[in-house]
């Protein structure tokens, strides 16, 4: 797609945070005081992001990806042509960021029933992460960076094993994304004499991988516009180079959560207005959850930070969560994601004149209903003195879907910078995943079993 600057601005995702202020929230909102007390600490953040971006050895090279991609993304776009021509069905094996961002694409940018579609209706094969399918008319996109991810590598075991019975070359139906030169899918890659491979770069951690082969080549395969994706991460970026607080939309995000967290706001809830964006908070809940939620910081001090994600979706948690966000403790940030235009319009017809109640939706869409909904629960919450801010992209394509990517990301390194804490490290997760290996027998985990067996579960505290 090409973007003219005029078009580019008319796609900008924006923030409003008109209801996280104390002109309209009181003394539950946060005044422009406290904001200018925090501009500092704020400008120190953007400092820090900026001045490491694309070091591997910090695990910033996710900064870059809008740009260092010319020759990947090329050849990707040959390889996504090759497998709709070849496949019925494209499946991806992975786990947390590698599942969850491609996840997220496939749901945002295709049709909502894509798999459904007739195959003259689809850009590209069928997308799964994981499910029932004909192996032999399957691609297989296998994404692990060191090969030792239990469960991806368990899928491929499986996966391998059932093509080597259908009397498929193996080679022949798969894709690995994983490590340049080390690890085990580099291994079995020489082992089935050369499988066509991707890079998860050295500097990019799995949650920040979405705009890196991992999402790309699954986006590519269904068709999505990778470039323009990427043109909507850069021009972020650009947006983000500021360190003044009301131009930064990612600081700004990331400065208002980091004051509301510090005044014991410990959830965050994302709730999109469109099912387009549903999968947006599986993706998002990783991101920030893995990143912020750290027991020491930089310098050794012990802290136990982070803010709990909570996903929810338009109109369908307005019956169910709404009221515990409306009434319930003052421990929450609502953050919603609008949508300007829908892609589709489905007008209400007029009908049940005699009923008001119901009358009144005739004339109007579904579009109209749902925003409506959206500004009303905002409001509402906003009268509840709950604090609440609105994200909204344009409508829903690859430039804006860049856009919302990158200033998350951006917003997690910035609120990481601020805690002082290792915002790309997990070792929270890499305990559960000892912890797993020592209990499934692999070599080398001999003291972690015998430590789980003495922690076995307690007969006297069992009913």
């Amino acid at each position: 797609m090409k973007l003219t600057e005029e078009m580019r601005k008319a796609m900008r995702v924006t923030v409003d945070y008109t209801n996280m202020t104390d002109k309209y929230l009181g003394d539950k909102g946060i005044s422009e005081k406290t904001l200018d007390a925090h501009k500092k600490i704020a400008k120190a953040a953007h400092a820090y992001v900026s001045e490491n971006r694309g070091k591997d050895e910090l695990f910033m090279g996710w900064t870059e990806l809008p740009y260092n991609q010319g020759e990947i993304v090329a050849d990707i776009l040959e390889t996504a042509k090759l497998v709709r021509k070849k496949f019925d069905y494209f499946v991806v094996l992975g786990i947390g960021g590698s599942a969850l961002g491609p996840t997220m694409a496939f749901n945002a940018l295709c049709h909502l029933h894509y798999n459904d579609l007739p195959k003259s209706k689809r850009r590209g094969p069928k997308f799964f992460v994981e499910d029932n399918i004909d192996v032999k008319k399957t691609c297989f996109n296998v994404i692990s960076k060191s090969g030792a991810t239990s469960e991806t590598m368990a899928q491929y075991l499986i996966i391998s094993d059932l093509l080597k019975k259908e009397g498929v070359n193996i080679k022949e139906n798969v894709i690995f994304t994983t490590d340049a030169a080390k690890g085990n899918l580099v291994k079995i890659s020489k082992e089935l004499g050369g499988v066509k491979s991707y890079v998860l770069p050295d500097g990019v951690g799995g949650r920040f991988s979405e705009l890196c082969p991992v999402g790309l080549l699954p986006a590519a395969v269904l068709g999505i516009d990778i470039k323009t994706l990427l043109k909507g991460a850069a021009y972020m970026d650009k947006l983000c180079k500021t360190a003044d607080l009301k131009k930064n939309p990612a600081l700004l995000c990331a400065t208002l959560q980091y004051i509301a967290m510090n005044d014991g706001k410990n959830i965050g809830v994302l709730m999109p207005y469109s099912d387009n964006l549903r999968y947006v908070s599986d993706w998002y809940a990783q991101l920030w959850a893995e990143s912020l939620g750290k027991n020491v910081t930089l310098d050794g001090t012990p802290c136990n930070v982070g803010q709990t994600p909570v996903k929810a979706l338009g109109v369908t948690d307005q019956h169910s969560q709404v009221q515990l966000y409306t009434e319930g403790p003052y421990d929450k940030v609502v953050t919603f994601l609008s949508v300007g235009s829908y892609k589709e319009k489905t007008p209400i017809p007029h009908g049940c004149e005699n009923i008001p109640d119901v009358s009144f939706l005739g004339g109007h869409t579904m579009e109209e209903l749902i925003q409506a909904e959206n500004k009303a629960t905002a409001h509402a919450l906003t009268m509840a003195g709950r604090l609440n801010y609105t994200i909204t992209l344009p409508e829903v394509n690859e430039f804006t879907l860049g856009q919302l990517l990158f200033l998350f990301e951006l917003q997690t390194a910035y609120a990481g910078a601020m805690f002082n804490i290792n915002t790309f490290n997990q070792p929270g997760v890499e305990a559960g995943k000892k912890a797993t290996f020592a209990l499934l027998g692999k070599p080398g985990y001999a003291e972690k079993k015998a430590e789980l067996d003495a922690a076995a579960p307690d007969a006297n505290y069992i009913v």
